[in-house]
């Protein structure tokens, strides 16, 4: 056995601080390397020591092998962690490791090699007797007449993904042959720019299965075994949002012929360390093999609470030349947990990630709930990297109480300074459908996304929280007044005027609704009114500058606020909002010119697909843009000319920035 006593995460965010916590648990210290843009990050202050990696890309900093060998062997680390995605699943990378003595906590690079692309995985799991899909590799410079021929082989809908990678990137549904070239093409720029390889192939589509992963692990001294399963088929974007152990779609019976399938293809490779084995299963009990995952998933927590295992602490022992101990050997589960993803993203605006400065993240923990994050209040969601804020996951003895404990926490935690996926979360979570366990990868296609995750809000509500927040803006005027409050700062002869405050609500989007509150003190009773509307039975019964304790109508509330400049974060049982103080008398300010496309969110332009001149029509690709490792393709919203083009390829661009002018008027003349 080896003995390691320093470990360096070759990633960022959540998974960095997760392995840092299990790491300082075992006595191990820790190392972290960090690009520009994440200087100021929570997992770079959690590290014992922290090497700068200059640049922003990933494919200047985290993905470049030289830079992080290097730091390993200058701050003398023993071992590598590589986390998930990145170069978790880089075969090169983990001989690089090799060929320096350093442990690289992972599985042998034969074994990476050998499943990382997804078409050898295929053709050796069918060797060891698991189904699997039909499909096809795309070739090099395949014409459109191969891929309709392929297409005819395969049929339709199929599904095109990248050979290397995942997280839902590079892979396209087709279901008609028009469509197959364009999201050929998509798949391979995608999948180059996220995993340095534009390989993809054609695999049959199964309509709405569930997907089903079984969670693997394997010694140096030939035993494999099997940790039981996760569901993880509540997915936007092919990208997962909330899993689960186990799954409500297996009983015994099949959870046992899945988990032995996975252990059988995992000891027909020899399979070393934590891994998935991931499968889709229909409606009729027939499972397919998908793909194995040679590295820690994100969802690896839902395991950790059913069975009592660490499961990094598992791998850290394996790396180290350790057995499998029994806790592993002979693992059992007991109740059930749920995980869910906090995206900083626009669900209504098409899930378009979204940036910008992360003011507060808290969410209310205890024995039963766990949060994995890697940001604390005051980061930087930037534009370079994956858009997951946090993980949530709760346990509980039966699913129904493991959803409505998650739901209440994430409903109640406080997020602030940027637009999250938090409402289409807690809507799910509470579905009659998802309760009753009929989850399947189909779910935001029978259920609408956007109605879901539409920004809570009722008339109730902004009563509520637009008069805490003039409460507040009241009180904040008068403490730097020596005159007790109710006494007006200059003498007048018409005693304290009330001041309304307007407040534009909608959370973070512009063009929000317009609430104006006006306050007055009469004696002990509070005069409220809601543009012009008298708000009956308003008690104030305290308030400080973070907690409104405020009665309307005889239902008491607690209104927590934070405020950050003119800008009120609003949190109470009633939902989360967020209002800005708008200026009394606003300065003017310039239009752009009609027909112009603005950029969505911050990214950059990766291909312009029109010129000044060009008839489009409505819905035409006009040009791409990349965020946080995903493309974006931007549409004309009606026909026109294109009169004005102000980006190019390369450029970046920030949601106020002016992509290109598409003129109505003379597409009509």
């Amino acid at each position: 056995m080896r003995v390691i006593s320093k470990v360096l995460v070759a990633n960022r965010g959540e998974i960095a601080c997760r392995v840092f916590r299990t790491a300082r648990s075992l006595g191990i210290a820790t190392v972290a390397v960090f690009s520009d843009p994440d200087a100021d990050a929570a997992f770079v202050a959690e590290a014992d020591e922290a090497v700068h990696l200059p640049g922003s890309t990933a494919a200047d900093t985290y993905l470049d092998v030289d830079a992080i060998i290097g730091a390993a062997r200058t701050t003398g680390a023993d071992a590598i962690h590589p986390g998930y995605g990145f170069l978790s699943e880089h075969s090169g990378f983990a001989r690089a490791c090799e060929a320096v003595d350093i442990v690289f906590v992972g599985p042998p690079p034969a074994v990476i090699e050998a499943m990382g692309s997804k078409v050898a995985a295929k053709r050796l799991m069918a060797e060891a007797g698991i189904p699997v899909l039909p499909g096809t590799v795309v070739e090099p410079g395949a014409s459109a007449g191969d891929l309709e021929r392929a297409c005819d082989t395969i049929g339709l809908p199929l599904l095109v993904k990248a050979d290397f990678g995942g997280g839902g990137r590079g892979m396209r549904v087709v279901r008609s042959v028009d469509e197959l070239v364009g999201a050929v093409e998509a798949a391979q720029r995608e999948a180059m720019s996220a995993f340095g390889d534009g390989s993809v192939f054609l695999e049959r589509f199964v309509e709405s299965p569930r997907h089903v992963e079984v969670q693997i692990f394997g010694d140096t001294h030939g035993t494999v075994v099997h940790l039981f399963e996760r569901e993880c088929s509540i997915q936007r974007r092919h990208q997962k949002v909330i899993e689960e152990a186990p799954s409500p779609g297996l009983d015994d019976v099949l959870r046992a012929e899945m988990c032995a399938a996975a252990v059988s293809g995992a000891k027909a490779i020899g399979y070393v360390d934590a891994g998935t084995v991931e499968f889709v299963l229909e409606a009729d009990r027939r499972f397919w093999f998908l793909e194995v995952n040679t590295r820690l998933q994100v969802e690896h927590p839902v395991t950790e609470l059913v069975t009592g295992l660490d499961l990094v602490a598992v791998q850290l022992e394996v790396a180290s030349g350790a057995p499998l101990g029994e806790a592993v050997v002979h693992a059992t589960f007991t109740g059930h947990a749920i995980e869910a993803r906090v995206y900083a993203e626009d669900v209504p605006a098409g899930f378009l990630p979204t940036s910008g400065t992360l003011h507060r993240l808290r969410f209310e923990t205890s024995s039963a709930v766990r949060v994995d994050a890697g940001y604390v209040d005051g980061s930087i969601v930037s534009t370079f990297y994956d858009a997951m804020l946090a993980k949530v996951i709760a346990w509980a003895p039966t699913r129904a109480a493991a959803a409505r404990h998650l739901a209440d926490v994430l409903a109640r935690a406080e997020i602030h300074g940027v637009t999250t996926n938090r409402d289409l979360l807690v809507r799910t979570l509470c579905h009659p459908e998802f309760l009753a366990g009929a989850t399947d990868t189909g779910f935001f296609e029978r259920h609408d996304p956007v109605a879901l995750g539409a920004p809570g809000s009722s008339a109730e509500m902004t009563r509520l929280h637009a008069t805490a927040a003039a409460f507040e803006v009241q009180a904040a005027s008068g403490r730097g007044s020596p005159l007790p409050e109710g006494i007006p700062a200059a003498w007048r002869n018409i005693g304290r005027a009330a001041q309304p405050i307007a407040f534009e609500s909608g959370g973070l989007r512009a063009g929000g609704e317009v609430v104006t509150v006006t306050c007055a003190r009469a004696g002990t009773e509070m005069l409220v009114t809601i543009d012009d509307v008298p708000l009956p039975g308003v008690v104030l019964h305290a308030r400080s500058a973070d907690v409104v304790d405020l009665e309307i109508a005889g239902v008491r509330r607690r209104v927590r606020l934070h405020r950050v400049d003119d800008t009120f974060y609003v949190d109470s049982a009633l939902g989360s909002s967020t209002l800005r103080m708008l200026d009394r008398f606003p300065a003017p300010v310039g239009g752009n010119a009609t027909g112009s496309l603005h950029a969505p969110l911050p990214g950059t332009v990766t291909r312009v697909l029109v010129r000044e001149g060009d008839r489009v029509h409505a819905g035409q690709p006009l040009l791409a843009l990349e965020a946080m490792k995903m493309e974006h393709t931007i549409v004309a919203a009606h026909d026109g000319i294109v009169t004005e083009v102000h980006v190019a390829v390369g450029t970046q661009v920030e949601p106020t920035t002016v992509l290109l002018v598409v003129s109505a008027e003379e597409a009509s003349a």
